[in-house]
């Protein structure tokens, strides 16, 4: 019984501490509008060829890493808002890999990708609001 505990203790501060973060990463690019989302939107999907729409990607990417971190904070819709950031994530670290970032440049994207990806695959734990797919 205690090391249920545990594991729902140690997942909700893993999920307050990378929602906030991202709830912070977000935000600015969530209120930079049109333009912060076509330049974010060319330079990260540009990375991987496609060219076309580069507001929608930049707005997905934002309300992906804002609204995302919010839902994560708070366990809902964990692992839909999980799949969603591990893609961003992923694009993200191909985005500094083929700038010549190098492995440190894309460290935060490849850390939060496991991290996202083991929320995926836990749950938020029973201290959250626990609506979801699958407890």
């Amino acid at each position: 019984m205690k090391s249920y505990i545990n594991t729902d203790i140690a997942l909700l501060i893993l999920r307050v501490g990378i929602g906030i973060m991202f709830i912070l990463h977000g935000y600015p690019k969530m209120m930079g509008g049109m333009e912060k989302w076509i330049s974010l939107g060319s330079y990260g999907m540009g990375s991987i060829g496609i060219d076309f729409f580069p507001a929608f990607w930049g707005f997905m990417a934002a309300f992906s890493e804002f609204f995302g971190g919010l839902m994560i904070l708070f366990g809902i819709y964990i692992r839909y808002f999980s799949i969603l950031l591990f893609i961003t994530m992923l694009v993200a670290i191909n985005t500094h890999l083929s700038g010549g970032d190098g492995i440190m440049g894309a460290s935060h994207a490849i850390e939060s990708a496991v991290v996202f990806l083991c929320l995926f695959f836990s749950g938020a734990g029973n201290y959250s609001v626990n609506i979801d797919w699958k407890k």
